[in-house]
């Protein structure tokens, strides 16, 4: 898949989108809508494809995401946009539960995932990650 160039590359939160995060009101689970990019070789020189990459990441953080009482929902192969701009293509869409805003920014803190993220760092081209809460009807 030749992936096109993004016009708007987003890797990391900013300070402020971080700030805004940790003042939310609500107490009860969080699901994370992950979109991913991968990039064709990972951008560290280490040979690895970007997923290759991704997945070293993944085995890191999985475990922290289980020890704070969170669960992978979701996830999956994305398919063509439907609708969004055409840049905009994705390889993964990742669904993470936590039961707590806290819980996330407990783990992001920590040593072991700011080691991890080099991993992520290097394996992506772009990404998306949009906090949700689920609606009950």
């Amino acid at each position: 898949m030749t992936t096109p160039v993004p016009t708007n590359v987003t890797l990391n939160p900013t300070g402020e989108q971080l700030g805004a995060f940790a003042k939310g009101t609500d107490d009860g689970p969080i699901v994370m809508v992950n979109l991913l990019r991968y990039l064709d070789q990972a951008s560290d020189g280490s040979g690895r494809t970007g997923r290759e990459a991704y997945g070293a990441y993944g085995a890191v953080v999985m475990p922290m995401v289980i020890e704070r009482g969170g669960s992978f929902e979701v996830i999956a192969s994305a398919h063509a946009t439907l609708i969004g701009p055409a840049d905009e293509q994705w390889h993964d869409v990742v669904l993470v539960q936590y039961p707590s805003r806290a819980a996330f920014l407990d783990m992001i803190s920590s040593d072991a995932y700011q080691v991890a993220m080099v991993d992520r760092e290097v394996a992506l081209a772009d990404s998306r990650l949009i906090p949700t809460t689920r609606v009950d009807r």
